[in-house]
């Protein structure tokens, strides 16, 4: 049975001429659903909003989004409780060439994916992490969207796909830490959180700027600055950060290790009390 949605449509397939295809020229979200709503709704709506007014295409109607998860979650037998739905949108089918002059309009499409959260005991013990030897190109016009360009992604996730580790952390030409593979870093020093600006390359991930706001609004700021590999082993704590699963403590990364610190657990508490249940310990 077609799992993806198109226009009110089920499909299984699209034309080989799409653009999303052909060039990986679109973007797309992918949204915690708990309790059958859409988690940081509006902040994917955002991003997405961001990412076709750099692409220069066309952002589908808010009510059209809406209505596409809908949709989706009730074409599925997805549990609801706990699931995701992923939203791609891309520039549409078109000839061939990188011009889009002849593209038609985006092409949208919405599947709901049954989901789980990580075993409890890594929300209170920490998870592994280690670094990644590919590194993220700097200096990109789509740095901090979720454009479906991920082959960087792809490359870094396969370094520790037989390992026991949970995440990967990414590095620019530079060795600053950027994010990890799919999701945020933050690192704490001296009781004070700090997460690295990805105006250069990264993904603006929306439970990061949640965390950002949320802390903001408890008094405690979050500083935007670059940080360095050669720095890692100086943090007090590590967490990170990612629409599906919240925020997890970081145990250890190589040969370095940290304890799930006083002020990660004050993270998860508050983040716990925000809209993120499953970081409550």
């Amino acid at each position: 049975m077609p799992e993806w949605i198109n226009q009110g449509e089920a499909i299984d397939r699209i034309s080989i001429s799409d653009r999303g295809f052909q060039y990986g020229d679109g973007l797309f979200e992918t949204i915690a659903v708990r309790d059958g709503k859409p988690r940081l709704w509006r902040y994917h709506l955002d991003r997405l909003a961001r990412g076709c007014e750099v692409l220069g295409m066309e952002m589908p109607s808010e009510s059209a989004l809406s209505d596409g998860v809908i949709q989706a979650l009730r074409n599925s037998e997805t549990p609801t409780a706990h699931a995701v739905v992923k939203i791609i949108v891309s520039a549409g089918s078109g000839r061939r060439g990188y011009e889009r002059a002849f593209a038609d309009s985006p092409t949208v499409l919405f599947r709901a994916f049954s989901s789980a959260p990580p075993a409890p005991e890594l929300y209170g013990n920490g998870i592994d992490t280690v670094i990644c030897r590919t590194r993220l190109a700097t200096g990109s016009a789509t740095a901090g969207l979720k454009t479906l360009n991920r082959l960087e992604q792809v490359l870094a996730r396969s370094e520790f796909s037989e390992s026991d580790a949970f995440e990967g952390l990414t590095l620019d030409a530079e060795d600053s830490i950027i994010c990890g593979t799919m999701s945020n870093v933050f690192f704490v020093n001296d009781k004070c959180i700090s997460t690295p600006p990805l105006d250069r390359c990264g993904v603006e991930g929306v439970m990061r700027r949640h965390v950002i706001e949320i802390l903001g609004q408890q008094g405690i700021t979050v500083a935007l600055q670059p940080y360095s590999l050669s720095r890692l082993a100086d943090a007090d704590e590590v967490f990170l950060s990612n629409s599906q699963f919240g925020v997890l403590p970081v145990k250890r990364c190589s040969a370095m290790k940290w304890p799930v610190g006083e002020v990660t657990q004050n993270v998860m508490t508050i983040m716990a009390n925000n809209q993120v249940p499953e970081c409550r310990r």
